[in-house]
């Protein structure tokens, strides 16, 4: 992450040589006014690989002024830190076993994720339960993405209680994080029709690639402020049924 650090450094130093002295004020408020996000992860980072892929393909940065300031992962072993280096994203780990009770884990991940002055905190794929407090932190700009149809199937093996359940639909949901496990208000779904016989690995992978999709671009619609979050509802501007409830062809 050194290199990151110099690059940066190297940029505002070519800003203040280009712009004249009483420009120079304005110059340095280039990073002031960049929105940040923070991704929390616990595993392999697809999600985060696809939110990065978004950002660069969609140009955020340019787009929305926005970009992904840091990934922090609960496991310093988890594969998608090396997709945020790879990315040159700064990468952390705040590991919860580390501490005594999750109070303690979430005041120390909370105090990281802080000297980032996020936008949005970004659960892709982060698999700990937060405290009340934790999440009062950071009313309406708090995510998650689930892999089911909310509120059918909250909490762990979605795919297998499906399947169990014989459902015929199923699919992944984004939603504004609230103090009850997977119950925040929703924002956006997809959906995909369960097939005759479908094994827990082929749907998992199916919904998988719905995620992918899904929730970059309620990352974005949130960046733009198309979607925010006004009490209990999430509040939309110029999106129809259609964008927020998309079915897999």
């Amino acid at each position: 992450m050194a290199t990151r650090k110099y690059t940066d450094r190297m940029r505002n130093t070519l800003i203040f040589r280009r712009f004249p002295k009483g420009l120079r004020a304005l110059a340095g408020t280039i990073d002031a006014v960049m929105k940040s996000l923070v991704c929390l992860i616990s595993g392999r980072g697809s999600n985060l690989q696809a939110i990065l892929q978004a950002q660069r393909d969609q140009r955020w940065e340019q787009t929305l002024d926005a970009r992904v300031a840091a990934v922090i992962s609960n496991r310093a072993q988890a594969p998608g830190l090396a997709i945020a280096r790879d990315h040159g994203v700064e990468a952390h780990v705040v590991a919860h076993d580390a501490f005594g009770s999750r109070s303690a884990f979430d005041a120390a991940l909370a105090q990281l994720i802080d000297r980032y002055e996020p936008a949005l905190v970004v659960l892709a794929g982060f698999l700990r339960v937060l405290t009340p407090d934790f999440v009062a932190r950071y009313p309406g700009r708090l995510i998650n993405i689930h892999p089911s149809l909310l509120p059918a199937f909250a909490g762990l093996q979605t795919h297998r209680r499906a399947l169990d359940a014989g459902v015929r639909v199923h699919g992944t949901t984004v939603h504004f994080v609230s103090g009850e496990l997977d119950a925040g208000p929703i924002i956006a779904q997809a959906a995909l029709a369960v097939a005759p016989g479908e094994s827990e690995a082929s749907l998992a992978a199916r919904v998988l690639a719905l995620e992918h999709v899904l929730l970059p671009r309620c990352i974005a619609w949130i960046l733009a402020g198309t979607v925010r979050l006004e009490g209990r509802r999430v509040a939309v501007d110029g999106l129809a049924a259609a964008d927020l409830l998309t079915f897999a062809a």
